[in-house]
C-alpha cells in the first residue's frame, strides 16, 4: 500500500458489545475495498481479524487486530477491538491509537453495556463517535428500535445518515441522506432505486438535515430560513459536526452481506476526522516533517517474529535509520524491522509516517505506553489507561520444577497484556495471576501452554491470615540433652503479652541467671517461631516477649541450646495465651447503576461486609458504595458484580487492617492448615 499524508489517513476503532458484528463488519469493509479476496466468516474460522487460535476456538475476538484499506483516496486503518468485558484492555489500546470510534450495535437491540463502555472510552480520549447498526440484513431485525435507544441516550446529537427501507421484517434497500439517493443490494452489488414515500424515512431525513445544519452557523441559518441544503452542504455540515463532537452519525448496514457497507465507508472517508485534524495531542502538530514522537499502544510476544511494538506516530516518521529513543528510560536502541499488518499478514514498510500506525520488531526496551521520540527533542506522550485486574487465582504447575518456566512466560505475557499481573506471594508461597475475569485468565493460561509449553492449573489463592494472642501468660522452656562429651542445656522463663507492634523482645533478667551473650539466641528462637504461628502456621503479630529468668550450665550451655529452649517456651505458652486467627479486612469502593444498589448491598452483607456509606457517583445514574469486607470473601465478587449489573459495575478494594476472625472462620482456617501439613508430609 502506498504512503498517505496524515490528512488522508483515518484511524478508526471498531468497538461495542460482544456478538454485535464488529469483526463481520470489518471483514465486509476489507472485502469491498479489495483489501482481501474473500469475505471471511467467523463461523468458518477464516476471518482476517480473528486469526488467533483462541479466537477461532471461541468464535469471538480476544485481542486487538489491525488492517488497512483504501477508499476514495483515503487510507483507513481499522482497529477491531474485542467486545467481551474480560478483554477491555484491548479496547483501551485501540482507542489510544485512533481519532474515531465506530460503535457497532446490532439491529433490534437496545443501548448495550458494550456500547456504553465504548462511548465512555471514546469520550475520555476526545475521539469522534459514530454508530453502525449492523445485521439489518438479518431476519427479525429492528433498526428503528436500536435508533430510538441511541436517541434516548444521546438526544439530538444522534444523526441518521444511512437508513434501511423496510417492509415488515424484510430490508428492501437503504437511503443515503447525504446524497439523497436510495440503493438496493443483490449479491453484494448496489443499484440505485427511487427513494420511497415512507413516514419513517421522511422523519429520519428531517432529523439528519437538522443535525447536519447544526455543524455550521451558515448552514444553521439557511436551515432555519427553510432553504434547501445541497448535498455538498449537507456533507460539509455532517463532517464539521462529527469532527467537533456535536454529531454522532448512525449508519444502517449488513456486515454478512456487505449491504450499505460501501455507503458507510464513503461517509467515514469524507466525514471522520483525519489524523492531521484530530491528532489527540493538542500541543504537538501531526506533521511528517516534525521531530519524531510516537506512542507504543500495544505489545505482542510473537513466537516467530519476536517482540512486536505497535506505534501510532504523532509527529515525524519512524524509519530504519532513526534511533529508537525511549523517553521513559532515556536510552536508545537500534530500530528493528518496520512492518504493517493486515490481521496476521505482515508486510515490510520503509517508514511509518505521522498519523499512521505500524509495527517495529525487536525493541527490547519498549513497553506499552512508552514514547518513541527524537533524542534531541524528547517528549512524553500520554500512555494507555488500562483497567485494573480484579480476579486473582493461584497458579499450580502440573510438572514439578517448572515454576521458573512459568515465571519467564508470564513476564513475556505481561508485556503483551498490562491488564494482568503475576507475582509470588511470599507468605502463602503461591504464584498468583490476576486479570479482568475468568475468560481473561483462561486465555492467558492457554497462551502460556501454546507459546511457552507450560501446563498449569488455577485454584483459589490462599488468604494471608495472621495470628496473635489476647492474654498475658508466662511459661518455662527447658532444653537439656546429654549425649557423650558436652551436653546441651538452656533454661528460660518468658512472659508473653499482646502489643501494638508486630513483635517486641525485651529482657528483665536479674542476677545473671541467663548470661547476656545468650539473649540474641533467645530472641532468634522466638523470631523463628512467630514466622510460622501456633494455630495454623501463619505469621504471628502483636506479640511482646520478655525474658525475665532462667538458668545455664557453664559447660553445656550454648546459643543453640538457648534458641531451642525459646522454641519450647513458645510452644508451652501459646495454648494458654488465647491465640486467635486474624483475617485481612479491605476497604471496598463499588460503583453501580442506581437500580442495583440494593442487590449489591445484600451481596456485601452476605460476605460479612459492613457498609460505611453510599451516595451518588460522579457518573450520571451511578451510585458509590463504601464498605469494609473480609478479603477472604472477595474472591468471586467481580463475577457477582458483573452478573448483577450486566457489566456496568466496577470496584476497587485496598487492604485496610487485620481483625479477629469469627470462631467458625478461624476453625475452618486451622482445619485447612492441618490438611495442608498432612499433604506436604505425605508428599
Amino acid at each position: 500500500m502506498k504512503s498517505y499524508p496524515a490528512s488522508n489517513i483515518r484511524n478508526i476503532a471498531l468497538a461495542g458489545h460482544g456478538g454485535h458484528g464488529k469483526t463481520s463488519l470489518a471483514e465486509a469493509m476489507l472485502y469491498l475495498a479489495k483489501a482481501t479476496d474473500r469475505l471471511g466468516r467467523i463461523a468458518d474460522g477464516n476471518t482476517v481479524m480473528d486469526f488467533d487460535a483462541e479466537e477461532k476456538k471461541r468464535l469471538a475476538s480476544v485481542s486487538l487486530a489491525i488492517a488497512s484499506l483504501e477508499w476514495n483516496g483515503s487510507k483507513i486503518n481499522l482497529l477491531d477491538t474485542p467486545g467481551l468485558f474480560d478483554f477491555a484492555g484491548e479496547l483501551s489500546e485501540g482507542v489510544r491509537a485512533v481519532e474515531t470510534v465506530l460503535i457497532v450495535a446490532s439491529a433490534g437491540h437496545g443501548y448495550s453495556v458494550g456500547a456504553e463502555k465504548a462511548f465512555k472510552a471514546a469520550s475520555a480520549r476526545g475521539c469522534a463517535v459514530a454508530f453502525a447498526v449492523t445485521k439489518c440484513d438479518a431476519e427479525n431485525h429492528d433498526f428503528y428500535k436500536t435508533f430510538a435507544a441511541l436517541q434516548a441516550v444521546h438526544g439530538s446529537k444522534i444523526c441518521p445518515v444511512v437508513a434501511p427501507i423496510t417492509r415488515g421484517d424484510v430490508t428492501l434497500g437503504y437511503v443515503d441522506f447525504v446524497s439523497g439517493k436510495a440503493y438496493k443490494y443483490e449479491k453484494g452489488k448496489a443499484s440505485e432505486i427511487p427513494v420511497p414515500a415512507d413516514d419513517n424515512i421522511d422523519e429520519l431525513r428531517e432529523i439528519f438535515k437538522e443535525a447536519a445544519a447544526s455543524g455550521d452557523d451558515a448552514l444553521t441559518e439557511k436551515f432555519l430560513m427553510e432553504e434547501e441544503l445541497t448535498p455538498d452542504e449537507l456533507a460539509f455540515g455532517l463532517a464539521a459536526g462529527v469532527k467537533s463532537g456535536g454529531i454522532y452519525p448512525v449508519y444502517a448496514c449488513g456486515g454478512h452481506t456487505t449491504e450499505a457497507v460501501d455507503l458507510l465507508l464513503g461517509s467515514l472517508a469524507a466525514a471522520a476526522p483525519s489524523a492531521a485534524e484530530k491528532a489527540g495531542e493538542s500541543d504537538l502538530p501531526c506533521d511528517e516533517t516534525g521531530a519524531l514522537a510516537a506512542i507504543c499502544f500495544k505489545t505482542v510476544a510473537d513466537p516467530f517474529v519476536g517482540k512486536m511494538s505497535f506505534f501510532k506516530v504523532i509527529s515525524g516518521k519512524i524509519t530504519a535509520d532513526a534511533p529508537a529513543f525511549n523517553a521513559r528510560t532515556g536510552e536508545s536502541e537500534r530500530m528493528g524491522k518496520i512492518i504493517t499488518l493486515r490481521g496476521s499478514k505482515q508486510e515490510d514498510a520503509a517508514a511509518i509516517p505521522a498519523g499512521d500506525v505500524g509495527v517495529v520488531t525487536k525493541l527490547v526496551g519498549f513497553h506499552t505506553g512508552d514514547t518513541l521520540c527524537a533524542p534531541k527533542s524528547p517528549v512524553t506522550l500520554a500512555g494507555v489507561a488500562f483497567p485494573k485486574p480484579c480476579l486473582s487465582m493461584a497458579v499450580n504447575v502440573r510438572k514439578k520444577g517448572e515454576e521458573e518456566k512459568v515465571t519467564a512466560g508470564m513476564v513475556r505475557l505481561q508485556e503483551e497484556d498490562p491488564t494482568c499481573t503475576f507475582a509470588a506471594n511470599i507468605e502463602t508461597h503461591e504464584q498468583v495471576l490476576s486479570g479482568l475475569g475468568e475468560q481473561h485468565l483462561d486465555v492467558i493460561i492457554s497462551k502460556l501452554r501454546t507459546k511457552f509449553g507450560v501446563e498449569v492449573d488455577l485454584t483459589v489463592p490462599r488468604v494471608a491470615y495472621r495470628e496473635t494472642i489476647r492474654k498475658k501468660v508466662e511459661a518455662q522452656g527447658r532444653h537439656k540433652k546429654q549425649s557423650g562429651g558436652h551436653g546441651q542445656f538452656g533454661d528460660v522463663y518468658i512472659r508473653f503479652e499482646p502489643c501494638e507492634e508486630d513483635f517486641i523482645f525485651g529482657e528483665e533478667v536479674v542476677g545473671g541467671t541467663v548470661p547476656r551473650q545468650y539473649y540474641p539466641a533467645v530472641e532468634k528462637g522466638l523470631r523463628d517461631c512467630v514466622v510460622k504461628g501456633f494455630l495454623a502456621g501463619y505469621p504471628m503479630v502483636g506479640l511482646k516477649a520478655t525474658l525475665y529468668f532462667g538458668s545455664y550450665h557453664p559447660v553445656d550451655s550454648s546459643e543453640m541450646a538457648f534458641k531451642t529452649a525459646a522454641h519450647i517456651c513458645f510452644k508451652n505458652a501459646m495454648p494458654n495465651a488465647q491465640p486467635t486467627i486474624l483475617e485481612p479486612i479491605g476497604t471496598l469502593k463499588v460503583y453501580m447503576p442506581d437500580d442495583n444498589l440494593g442487590d449489591i448491598m445484600g451481596d456485601i452483607t452476605k460476605r460479612r461486609g459492613r457498609v460505611l456509606g453510599m451516595g451518588a457517583a460522579d457518573e450520571p445514574k451511578m451510585q458509590e458504595l463504601v464498605a469494609e469486607v473480609p478479603m477472604a470473601e472477595m474472591g468471586d465478587f467481580s463475577t457477582a458484580l458483573r452478573s448483577v449489573t450486566a457489566g456496568r459495575g466496577y470496584f476497587a478494594v485496598e487492604f485496610s487492617r487485620y481483625e479477629d476472625a469469627p470462631a467458625n472462620i478461624a476453625a475452618k482456617v486451622i482445619e485447612e492448615a492441618a490438611k495442608r501439613r498432612e499433604a506436604e508430609e505425605s508428599a
